[in-house]
């Protein structure tokens, strides 16, 4: 390589690279931090609602699992419909949808027709994350892909962190009803967002479409989803019961725990939007050393006050930025070609994860007691960072791979 080719021209310095397209990219983190609040926003608000919905608090827990359920459902058969289809259209048509949900809920007083809008919004929610990082992917040249991906994703923690602690203020406010209203407003507010700064991408055509299962086939994708789903049960078994181990551990203030955690994710989103593009691996490698750490600690020490919080810091800085280096090491391995047919895998790996730690942890709980908890999620950690360390090159290379869509293109004739 020449001088020349290095600086841009001789004596010409070197372009710097192109800036984020942060309004478009800013917009799509706000159809996450949409879709993250209507999800859970129930499971804040079940003393309020049960009695206007005539049901028990349980019955109403129900419909955080339907959404679930709907969008575990949805995601793969429906982006596989819609992948023909012009791309921003059917990113505004989810964000109606979630509109359409969420003011029915607000409206509602059937338990029944509720629980309907709830199935609805779940299936905008499996259409929307299975499109969200490849919309992101596509907006920026490969070598900033990571960065952009994680400003996207930033809309997760924000939404955990911000919005349901907001939603739950304005419930005691103005009532229930009015918690699911702000979601609705705002999503049609976003759609004309996105419809200004979003760009427009083409379907894919289909002379150029690559089958699920062949996506599903491509190096390194069974590697990130087995990641993916070792790493989200690990994180399940102990988050969702993090109330009664703090309890346990002799801290009561499972407020104050959840707040640590929540602002420590932010920290850890911030640093792996740093390293991603450039060390994706040993990001990697290094964010689940120290989530294993974390639990190591609170499996040890949790009773003491200063331990248990710094462990839970930790934890939350290393796992901030996890969704970011799985589903960024995802597009890379698939292509952003076929990045939305690999997220939507992803996306029901990641909902299968979250029932299953949930599960896993709620079994444990029952049997023995929560002392028990950081060890399995400490187990499960290192399971993912072995895979992680001896997995395919394609799924976690050192540095940044090319697109594989050529590959594909190439390969497609010898089918």
């Amino acid at each position: 390589m020449t001088t020349a080719s290095v600086s841009g021209g001789a004596g010409t310095p070197a372009a710097p690279p192109p800036r984020l397209p942060l309004s478009g990219l800013l917009a799509l983190s706000t159809a996450a931090f949409t879709a993250v609040l209507t999800e859970l926003l129930p499971a804040g608000l079940l003393p309020r609602m049960a009695p206007d919905l005539g049901v028990s608090e349980a019955r109403v827990g129900y419909l955080v699992t339907g959404y679930a359920l709907a969008s575990f459902l949805a995601a793969i058969p429906l982006t596989a419909a819609l992948r023909g289809l012009p791309r921003r259209p059917v990113l505004i048509g989810a964000l109606l949808g979630f509109a359409a949900a969420d003011t029915v809920t607000a409206l509602s007083s059937s338990y029944g027709l509720t629980f309907a809008a709830r199935l609805t919004a779940g299936v905008m929610g499996g259409t929307l994350w299975a499109m969200l990082v490849g919309y992101a992917a596509r907006m920026v040249p490969a070598e900033r892909r990571g960065r952009a991906i994680a400003v996207v994703l930033a809309g997760i923690t924000l939404a955990l962190s911000l919005g349901l602690p907001a939603g739950t203020a304005l419930a005691d406010a103005l009532g229930w009803r009015a918690a699911f209203a702000a979601p609705a407003v705002s999503a049609v507010l976003l759609v004309v967002w996105v419809r200004r700064r979003v760009p427009g991408f083409p379907g894919e055509p289909p002379a150029e479409r690559v089958p699920l299962l062949r996506v599903a086939a491509l190096p390194g994708i069974g590697t990130v989803l087995s990641v993916t789903l070792t790493l989200l049960v690990g994180h399940q078994v102990m988050y969702t019961y993090v109330a009664p181990f703090a309890k346990d551990a002799g801290f009561g203030r499972t407020g104050l725990v959840l707040l640590v955690f929540g602002v420590a994710t932010v920290a850890g989103i911030w640093l792996t939007g740093a390293l991603v593009d450039r060390h994706l691996r040993r990001t990697l490698l290094g964010a689940l050393a120290l989530l294993a750490a974390a639990m190591l600690a609170l499996g040890s020490w949790a009773g003491h006050a200063a331990v248990l919080l710094t462990a839970v810091a930790l934890w939350g800085v290393a796992f901030g930025g996890a969704p970011t280096l799985v589903q960024t090491a995802l597009v890379d391995a698939s292509g952003t070609a076929n990045a939305d047919v690999a997220t939507s895998l992803q996306t029901t790996v990641y909902n299968a994860g979250i029932a299953a730690g949930s599960l896993t942890g709620g079994l444990i709980l029952g049997s023995s007691d929560s002392e028990a908890l950081p060890w399995t999620t400490l187990l499960l950690i290192t399971v993912t960072l072995l895979t992680v360390a001896a997995g395919h090159r394609r799924a976690f290379p050192p540095g940044r791979p090319s697109d594989v869509r050529a590959d594909l293109r190439a390969n497609a004739g010898h089918d």
